[in-house]
């Protein structure tokens, strides 16, 4: 068989379900046409002859004849298009309505016809009224008698119109219009998209994507910082884009999709927008939400549409952004939606249904990707999984130097101190940040940023502003000094905890009437030790602690801080095997991984009765441990609250002049380390940040494996003699020790 007959016959299918589709849209047009003719004629119908009798009265023909004899008509006027005789009485003329009320015909002020009456208070009213009535005679019959008695009538009297005619003015007319107007109307919104992208009445399953073309968006890859890997991944594939021989000559595929997954801010949408700006190819972008609609089957029509258009155009990459809105997984736990369950499967389909040889890749971006269906995860429709994590201090410094690059900073500007600051946070939070410091330095009346904007924005991100109007009386803000001293001390005072940054008792807006900031003095990853995660919990618990101590008494200021030492004292128990009960066994697991991080417990209801005593030993080891630090350093407390009450805002490296006997006014750096622990080496100030991989060493040096006995009849093998070699770096090895 010849292969261009195949094609053809399959265009020739194509062009006979076009000319189907066609005709069923003419059909459409004619019904709604005719449809909206007898409905407008049928309405203009009764409004006229509602209107008509609302101010006319129906008079009958023999009463019509009986006023002319007696010359009490003065004009009538013939109704050719409803068969009636108009009557004009004359000045004086009385009519006797039906509810006995009588009407007198005359002339108003202005020399306008009009009809008085006496209404029931007694009073003269005026109206407007129309007599007519019915045609039975002829018109030559009606001519004759008015001329009789010489009354005017219409001298323009035509004869009545031909049926026909009437009929194609009042009907056909009509139609033909209101054709006109609908096919007008469906080109335009076929060409603009319809009314909110519906694409005309018959292209309500037509796809919302934006299409970018080349660098349309303005962003590339020199715009996003911090996510090396991601770029990494997708540069890849976008050069399989433009180079595919070096790919295939190997025997290479091309990958069918790659998922976008990690916390909110973190630059998956940002870093779509990249590949568009770097890819040169056409780039469809659209959300899982433009698939969902409250008519069934429009969602899946809108994935065949999207990837019909995307074809027509390969190679070109399709962006799907929130792609948990139609990935869910399909299960009738919930009762199921039937609408968006055809979307996913529809989505299913076309990506099975992908050409290698057109080059068409889709992107997608989620952070849920646990509630997605495990048919849309496989491998063959998502190849690669991409994460897009929060930045470390690497890439939280690359970061801010892509959003200072258009802010003019001061001389005094460390950008290596802020990203070191702002550990845990994304991109879109520090794009804020820098942000915020610019247009606090205007505030201001700088046209610099300083180093000071920087860090009053951390402090307004993390605590709000300050509250000018809020008044504290001696007793709350001694209080309030002895509970910010209380985590401070403790923190000074303790190993494997962060350094004081600052010590505030000054309300803030988002519910503090104080604070402590503590900020790392070098990055640290998720990994933490048990003994860093007891420090932690006690540096919590220092507030309640002073308040105890000192004051003999407790407030609802600690409530955030127990809260915090709870979630850390409840995950070391349920998931991460610190327990001296539970031991290494897991409790609970994670269900929202980039989200809030919660998890849900897979025990019994008695082991969780038994895991909140866990709980409870490890938070009252803390609290005892944090009420022993400030017992053994209560003198030096006290001058710190001495001068915290003064002043209202100290730094670290102040009280830890105050603590040593120095003065706190000659502090030359007002925020050096706090750390006690080898406080000349300031880490916080490196002449240079590589990536934390890259600080990761291996011994070079050979383990060996211990002796096993020797086993009955088999010889053992003497030890090796050979000196010791480089170890591969791509081999195991145990880390050194910094």
């Amino acid at each position: 068989m010849n292969p261009n007959d195949n094609k053809n016959r399959q265009n020739g299918g194509k062009n006979n379900g076009g000319g189907s589709g066609n005709w069923r849209g003419i059909i459409s047009l004619v019904c709604w046409a005719l449809l909206l003719t007898i409905v407008i004629n049928t309405a203009s119908a009764y409004l006229g002859s509602a209107g008509r009798q609302a101010s006319s009265v129906t008079i009958e023909n023999s009463q019509f004849v009986d006023m002319v004899e007696h010359g009490q008509v003065a004009r009538v006027d013939f109704s050719t298009s409803e068969d009636i005789l108009i009557i004009t009485p004359k000045d004086g003329y009385v009519y006797t309505g039906s509810d006995g009320v009588a009407y007198t015909k005359g002339k108003d002020a202005q020399g306008n016809d009009c009809y008085t009456y006496t209404d029931a208070a007694g009073q003269e009213q005026k109206t407007n009224l129309s007599l007519f009535t019915v045609q039975i005679r002829s018109n030559d019959e009606v001519v004759k008698l008015l001329d009789e008695y010489d009354v005017e009538y219409d001298q323009a009297y035509q004869a009545k119109m031909n049926p026909l005619l009437s009929a194609f003015i009042e009907l056909v007319l009509p139609f033909v219009l209101i054709m006109l107007m609908f096919s007008i109307a469906m080109r335009w919104m076929s060409k603009k998209g319809g009314f909110g992208g519906m694409g005309g009445i018959g292209g309500v399953g037509k796809s919302n994507a934006k299409v970018y073309m080349e660098k349309s968006t303005g962003v590339t890859f020199a715009d996003v910082a911090g996510q090396d890997e991601a770029k990494e991944s997708l540069t890849e594939i976008i050069d399989f884009l433009h180079n595919p021989g070096k790919y295939t000559e190997i025997g290479a595929k091309l990958p069918k999709g790659a998922l976008l997954v990690g916390p909110p801010g973190t630059g998956k949408t940002l870093l779509a927008k990249a590949v568009a700006g770097e890819a040169n190819v056409p780039f469809f972008s659209i959300s899982g939400s433009d698939f969902v609609e409250m008519f069934v089957g429009v969602g899946a029509s809108r994935v065949r549409d999207l990837f019909k258009e995307a074809s027509k155009v390969a190679p070109c990459i399709v962006f799907i952004d929130e792609i948990d809105t139609i990935g869910k997984s399909r299960d009738n736990r919930m009762g199921g939606n039937d609408e968006r369950e055809q979307t996913l499967n529809q989505l299913l389909a076309e990506m099975d249904g992908f050409d290698p040889t057109k080059g068409i890749i889709l992107l997608a971006a989620t952070n849920r990707p646990e509630v997605l269906d495990q048919a849309l995860l496989r491998p063959g429709r998502f190849d690669r999984r991409i994460v897009i994590d929060r930045p470390n201090l690497a890439g939280r410094l690359a970061t801010l130097q892509v959003h200072t690059r258009n802010i003019k900073l001061g001389e005094d500007v460390n950008l290596k101190k802020v990203a070191l600051a702002t550990a845990g946070c994304v991109g879109a939070d520090l794009a804020n940040l820098v942000n915020e410091a610019a247009l606090r330095a205007v505030r201001k009346g700088r046209r610099l940023v300083s180093q000071e904007d920087f860090l009053a924005a951390f402090e307004l991100v993390i605590a709000g502003t300050e509250k000018k109007g809020s008044v504290l009386t001696e007793f709350e803000k001694k209080l309030v000094a002895y509970h910010e001293v209380g985590h401070a001390m403790v923190a000074y005072k303790q190993k494997n905890t962060e350094p004081v940054q600052k010590i505030t008792i000054v309300p803030h807006t988002q519910g503090s009437l104080g604070y402590t900031l503590l900020m790392p003095e070098e990055d640290k990853t998720e990994l933490r030790t048990r003994d860093e995660l007891m420090a932690k919990i006690t540096v919590s618990m220092g507030g309640r602690a002073a308040e105890e101590v000192v004051m003999n008494t407790m407030t609802n200021g600690a409530s955030q801080d127990i809260q915090d030492a709870t979630n850390v004292a409840r995950n070391m128990v349920a998931m991460f095997g610190m327990s001296e009960e539970f031991g290494m066994m897991a409790l609970a697991s994670r269900r929202n991984q980039y989200l809030d991080g919660g998890y849900g417990m897979d025990c019994a209801q008695d082991t969780a009765a038994q895991m909140d005593k866990a709980v409870k030993e490890i938070l009252d080891k803390c609290y005892q441990d944090a009420v022993e630090i400030l017992k053994s350093n209560r003198e030096d407390m006290d001058k710190v609250v001495t001068y915290l009450l003064e002043k209202e805002t100290i730094t670290g490296a102040e009280m830890v002049a105050i603590i040593e006997g120095r003065d706190p006014e000659l502090v030359e750096d007002p925020y050096a380390s706090t750390n006690m622990q080898d406080q000349g080496f300031r880490p916080s100030t490196p002449e240079s940040i590589e990536p934390a991989a890259k600080k990761v060493h291996m011994i070079s040096q050979k383990i060996e494996a211990p002796e096993a006995p020797a086993e009955k009849g088999l010889p053992q093998e003497a030890p090796s003699s050979e000196s010791p070699k480089s170890q591969d770096p791509s081999d195991p090895g145990e880390p050194s020790q910094e």
